[in-house]
C-alpha cells in the first residue's frame, strides 16, 4: 500500500513523464491562482449587496442556537440555587469572556479564517490539511488535482523548520494519519449529535415558559407540544436554506431586539453594579469559594456557546464577511446584554433562578415574548441543522460517508443544501431524546459534551493549520493552546463529569456514527487501492482496443470510473464478455477533490489513449459543495469539452474527428459502469472479513448507488459486475 502511495503522490512533473500515463492536457489555458481565486465561492466578498443579503439571511439560520442560549443557560449553572449573590457576579464574567474568547476571538475571527475555498467545518479543516500535505489515505495530490486553480496548493517552506518538520511527521507516520481521520470523523458526529440535542433543549426550554402563566400545565403536555413543533420544523426543511433564511431572519432579528431591550431594563431597574463583572478578578474568586462546586458549574456555562461551531459549519451556506457582520453587529451585543439583565435581576430575586429568563421579563411583555420565544426557539435548530447538512456533503464526497441524496437548494449559492436522509434521521432522534429525556436538566448535560468535543477537535486540526499552513510564528501558537485551548480542554473535563447524568447520549451516538464512517472509508479505501494496483496501463488498452476480435459499434460509449490514473481493471472483464466498443469511446473518472469548488471551465480533463483512435480518457473533478448536472447537460458539456481538446490538438483530421463525435452523439449514448464487489482476500483476518464483506457490503446496498449519484439514465445504462479480493 506505501508503494501504491507513493506512485500516486509523486509530483506533477514526474507524474507526467511517466510512461503509463501520458501528459493531460487542459481544456484551455487558465487564468493564474489569484485570478480564479475571485471567481469562487467567496467572489461575495466583494459585492457588499450580496453580503448584506446573507448577513441578513445568516441571522435567521446560524445565530438562532447561541441567541437563545439565555432560555436555559443560568439554571443550568445554578441547579441548586445560589448561594452567595458574588456567586452570579462570577459566572457572569465566566459568561462574558468565554463568548468573547471562543465566540468572538477565536470561531468568528480565526476559525472562519480557515475556511477551505468559502466552505466550513470539520472536513473542511481536514482536506486542508490533507491538501498541503501526503495526509489523506486516499492519494489526493496527483497532477489532475493540482491543475485546479482552486486547489492552491502551497506547500510549506522549507526553510520554515518547524512546518517543514510538522509536514514530514505527519506523512511519515500512518497512526497519525488515521488518528486524524478518527479525529475528523469524532467531530463530524458531534455536530450531529448538536444537531439532534439543540432542537431539544431549546424548544423544550422556550415552551417550558408557559408554566409561568399556566402553573397547573404537566411536563408531559409541554413534551407532546415540543414534539409537535420539531416534526413541524424538520418539515420545513426541503424548502432550503434560502428560503428558509428569509422567512426566520425577521422572527430571530425581533428576538435579539427584545432580549437585549428587556436585558437592558433589567440592568437599570434591578442592579447596575452587575457591570463589575468585567473584572475577572470575580472568575478567581468564584472558584476560590467553590471549588469543585464551580468547576462542575462550567458544564453550564459552556451552554452559552451552544452554536459557536454552526458560524464555521454553515459557512457554506453563507461567506466570511457576512457571518463576522452580523456576528459583531446583532449577535454578540444582544446576548451579552441579555445574559447582563439577568444577572442583574437574580441580584435581587435569586429564588426565582430555576425559570430567570421568564420571571425576568416584565408583566406586562410577558406573552409578547414567550411566542418570540417559542418562534426563536424553533428557530434556533436551524444553525445545527443546516451545518449537519453542509459536513455530511463534504463527508460523502470525500469517501467517508456511505452515498447518500444531496439536494442543492439554490442556483445563487452553491453551498445551500438538503440531505432528505440526515433529515429524517435528525428528525426521529429529536423526537425520541425529547419523549425520553423530557426535560432540559439531563439533555444540557449531553449537549454540553458534544458542544466541547467539537470545540477542542476544531481547535487541533486549527493548530496543525496554523503551523503548517499559515506558518506563524510559534509564540502565538502557544499563547493559543495555553488560551483557548486550555479553556476548552477544562469546559471538557467538566461536562464529563456529567456522564452518566445523560452525557453519554452524544458518546453514544458518535460511536455509532463514527463506526459506520471507518467501515465506509475502509471499504471506500480498499476497493480504490485494488483498482490502483491493477489497473491498466495505457500500452495494455491500446493492445486490447486494436484487438481483431474487437467489433466497432456506432455511438458514444462512456465507460465510469473512480480510478483516475490507468484505466479500471473491470474493462478487461467487460472486453472478454462483449467484445465490441463503441466507435467513440470515453473512460470518465470522476474524481472528488478535497477542496469546495472546481471551476466549471476546468472540470473536465482530456487525454488521447491512441493516436489516431476515438478514444479518449476524461477526469472529470469535483469539488464537495459541486452539485452533479442533470441528464443531457452533463454529456453535452462533455462532447463540447472533447470537440474543444480535439481542436486544441490541432491534428489533421481535426474536421473529421469533430464531425464523428456529433455523429456518434446523435447516433445515442451508452453508459458503461463497473459494479464491483470487494471480498477479503483468502488468509485475511476474520475481522477484515467480517468488516468488508459483510458490513461494508451490506451498507453498500443499502444506500444510493454510483448511477443514482451521477444521475445516469437506467434505460442506457450497461453494468459489468466483478469482484474484488483486497
Amino acid at each position: 500500500m506505501a508503494e501504491v502511495e507513493e506512485e500516486e503522490q509523486r509530483s506533477p512533473q514526474a507524474a507526467e513523464s511517466d510512461g503509463d500515463y501520458p501528459k493531460l492536457v487542459k481544456t484551455k489555458d487558465f487564468f493564474d491562482v489569484e485570478a480564479n481565486a475571485s471567481r469562487t465561492h467567496n467572489r461575495k466578498d466583494a459585492d457588499w449587496g450580496t453580503i448584506l443579503k446573507l448577513a441578513f439571511q445568516c441571522i435567521g439560520v446560524v445565530y438562532g442556537d447561541l441567541g437563545t442560549s439565555p432560555l436555559y443557560v443560568l439554571p443550568s449553572i445554578f441547579p441548586n440555587g445560589i448561594k452567595e449573590k458574588n456567586d452570579v457576579l462570577g459566572v457572569l464574567s465566566l459568561i462574558i469572556y468565554s463568548l468573547i474568547i471562543i465566540t468572538l476571538i477565536k470561531y468568528v475571527f480565526i476559525v472562519l479564517a480557515a475556511n477551505d475555498n468559502g466552505d466550513g467545518g470539520t472536513f473542511a479543516l481536514y482536506s486542508l490539511i490533507c491538501r498541503h500535505s501526503k495526509a489523506s489515505l486516499i492519494p489526493n495530490q496527483q497532477a489532475e488535482d493540482r491543475k485546479v486553480s482552486t486547489y492552491k496548493l502551497d506547500m510549506p517552506n522549507r526553510r520554515v523548520k518547524l512546518a517543514s518538520a510538522v509536514k514530514s511527521k505527519l506523512e511519515s507516520n500512518h497512526a497519525i494519519k488515521y488518528f486524524m481521520l478518527f479525529m475528523t470523523m469524532l467531530g463530524v458526529s458531534m455536530v450531529l449529535g448538536d444537531g439532534i440535542l439543540t432542537p431539544c433543549i431549546s424548544v423544550l426550554s422556550a415552551v417550558g415558559g408557559i408554566k409561568e402563566a399556566v402553573p397547573t400545565l404537566s411536563q408531559d403536555v409541554i413534551m407532546w407540544v415540543s414534539v409537535v413543533i420539531l416534526v413541524f420544523l424538520f418539515q420545513l426543511q426541503r424548502f432550503g436554506t434560502d428560503k428558509v433564511g428569509y422567512t426566520f431572519a425577521p422572527i430571530i432579528m425581533l428576538w435579539f431586539f427584545s432580549i437585549a431591550t428587556i436585558g437592558l431594563y433589567n440592568f437599570i431597574k434591578y442592579d447596575p453594579s452587575v457591570i463589575k463583572a468585567v473584572n475577572p478578578y470575580y472568575i478567581i474568586q468564584y472558584f476560590q469559594r467553590n471549588g469543585k462546586d464551580a468547576w462542575i458549574s462550567l458544564g453550564g456555562v459552556v451552554l452559552c456557546l451552544t452554536g459557536s461551531e454552526a458560524l464555521f459549519a454553515d459557512l457554506g451556506h453563507f461567506n466570511v464577511r457576512s457571518v463576522r457582520l452580523s456576528s459583531c453587529t446583532i449577535l454578540i451585543p444582544s446576548v451579552l446584554l441579555a445574559y447582563v439583565g439577568q444577572c442583574s435581576y437574580l441580584q435581587e430575586n435569586a429564588a426565582d433562578i430555576t425559570d430567570s429568563f421568564f420571571k425576568s421579563i416584565p408583566k406586562a411583555l410577558f406573552w409578547p415574548q414567550f411566542i418570540v420565544a417559542v418562534l426563536a426557539a424553533i428557530i434556533a435548530s436551524q444553525s445545527l441543522i443546516s451545518a449537519s447538512f453542509s459536513i455530511i456533503q463534504q463527508s460523502v464526497a470525500l469517501g467517508c460517508f456511505p452515498r447518500i441524496k444531496v439536494v442543492h437548494t439554490s442556483a445563487d449559492f452553491e453551498g445551500q443544501v438538503y440531505i432528505p436522509e440526515i433529515n429524517t434521521f435528525l428528525m426521529i432522534a429529536c423526537v425520541a431524546v425529547t419523549l425520553g429525556f423530557k426535560n432540559t436538566i439531563q439533555i444540557g448535560n449531553a449537549y454540553g459534551i458534544a458542544v466541547t468535543f467539537v470545540f477542542v477537535i476544531t481547535s487541533a486540526l486549527l493548530v496543525l493549520i496554523m503551523i503548517m499552513i499559515w506558518k506563524i510564528n510559534i509564540i502565538y501558537v502557544v499563547i493559543y493552546i495555553l488560551t483557548i485551548g486550555l479553556s476548552e480542554l477544562i469546559y471538557l473535563s467538566a461536562t464529563l463529569y456529567k456522564f452518566v447524568d445523560g452525557g453519554y447520549l452524544p458518546l453514544l451516538l458518535a460511536f455509532v456514527i463514527v463506526t459506520i464512517m471507518f467501515i465506509w472509508s475502509y471499504g471506500y479505501r480498499k476497493k480504490y487501492l485494488y483498482e490502483l494496483e491493477n489497473k491498466i496501463s495505457v500500452e495494455r488498452l491500446t493492445d486490447i482496443v486494436s484487438g481483431k476480435r474487437i467489433n466497432r459499434i456506432q455511438g458514444l460509449g462512456l465507460f465510469y470510473s473512480q480510478l483516475v490514473q490507468g484505466v479500471s481493471p473491470v474493462f478487461t472483464h467487460y472486453i472478454s464478455s462483449i467484445p465490441a466498443l463503441h466507435s467513440v469511446l470515453v473512460f470518465v473518472s470522476i474524481k472528488s477533490l478535497p477542496i469546495s469548488k472546481v471551476p466549471a471551465e476546468e472540470r473536465f480533463l482530456f487525454q488521447r489513449v491512441k493516436p489516431g483512435e476515438l478514444i479518449f480518457r476524461c477526469i472529470v473533478r469535483y469539488g464537495y459543495t459541486d452539485s452533479f448536472k442533470k441528464q443531457g447537460s452533463f454529456e453535452q458539456d462533455l462532447a463540447n469539452q472533447l470537440k474543444e481538446f480535439i481542436r486544441d490538438e490541432q491534428g489533421d483530421n481535426v474536421d473529421n474527428e469533430i464531425e464523428s463525435v456529433d455523429k456518434a452523439l446523435n447516433d445515442g449514448i451508452v453508459y458503461l459502469m463497473g459494479e464491483a464487489e470487494v471480498m477479503a482476500a483468502n488468509g485475511s483476518s476474520w475481522i477484515k472479513k467480517f468488516t468488508v464483506d459483510y458490513l461494508y457490503n451490506w451498507l453498500s446496498r443499502c444506500v444510493r448507488q454510483p448511477d443514482e449519484i451521477f444521475l445516469i439514465p437506467r434505460k442506457h445504462l450497461l453494468k459489468v459486475g466483478m469482484t474484488y479480493d483486497v
